[in-house]
């Protein structure tokens, strides 16, 4: 069994400030994408690289995809800070070390299907398009899997199929997936989900109800390998399928 130790700190990263032109036209334009992209090469640097993630692939995609994209105006200037931030629906777009983390433990190629479970704000979805040929993404909440949808479709995301529904249930006519990512806390592994895995293929889900575990579990020759990895806090996988027995 391997535990990593994870360390989290909250602090925000603020836009930086506007400089003033010093040949005497004035003030110079404000340049936003310009303080984003600073603030992402920070975010990647000190709160992913820092600690432990390596794959450059990973690290490219959230070079990136822009995560100020997915979060409602009043948090962008937290957009790209070390901590989750409130999406509506009572629901969080995830910790940028988080984000990285899962996606990483996916050991994703580029030719891979994968199949997302809590597509929130469509942040999670982005990054895995940017590394897998297809992904699946389905998101319990109406409301949020059209504003993901809509929103993945104008940053030009074509590789990417969002679906209102219960997760736990996964998304059986597109199955088997080479990997699945879950993004909400169910109290059990959900059976649907490990007979949609492909042979070999990989599952990245937290575990737990007050407390959580985030595993990795690999499907090889019909048995299961679990890894636990971190202690985390995620929204609780809710719908009928958690209702069903173990």
């Amino acid at each position: 069994m391997i535990r990593m130790i994870f360390v989290t700190s909250a602090f925000l990263i603020l836009p930086m400030a506007l400089t003033q032109c010093t040949n005497g036209t004035g003030v110079s334009e404000p340049d936003p994408e310009g303080d984003f992209k600073v603030m992402r090469d920070k975010m990647v640097e000190t709160q992913i690289k820092a600690r432990g993630v390596r794959d450059p692939r990973v690290l490219s995609a959230l070079l990136k995809v822009e995560r100020h994209r997915f979060v409602p105006e009043e948090y962008l200037d937290s957009a790209y800070s070390d901590q989750p931030l409130p999406i509506g629906e009572g629901q969080t777009i995830s910790q940028p070390y988080i984000v990285a983390l899962m996606t990483e433990l996916l050991e994703l190629e580029g030719n891979e299907k994968v199949l997302e479970i809590g597509t929130g704000s469509g942040y999670q979805a982005a990054i895995l398009a940017e590394l897998a040929k297809e992904v699946y993404t389905i998101e319990i909440i109406e409301s949020l899997a059209s504003r993901a949808n809509n929103r993945l479709l104008e940053l030009g995301y074509q590789n990417v199929k969002v679906k209102y529904g219960d997760g736990y249930l996964g998304w059986p006519e597109a199955a088997p997936f080479d990997a699945i990512i879950v993004t909400a806390a169910p109290d059990h592994i959900p059976k649907p989900l490990m007979d949609q895995l492909k042979e070999g293929g990989r599952m990245v889900v937290p575990v737990g109800t007050y407390t959580q575990e985030l595993r990795k579990i690999v499907k090889r020759s019909g048995k299961v390998e679990t890894i636990d990895v971190v202690p985390v806090i995620f929204v609780p996988m809710t719908g009928e399928g958690v209702k069903q027995k173990k």
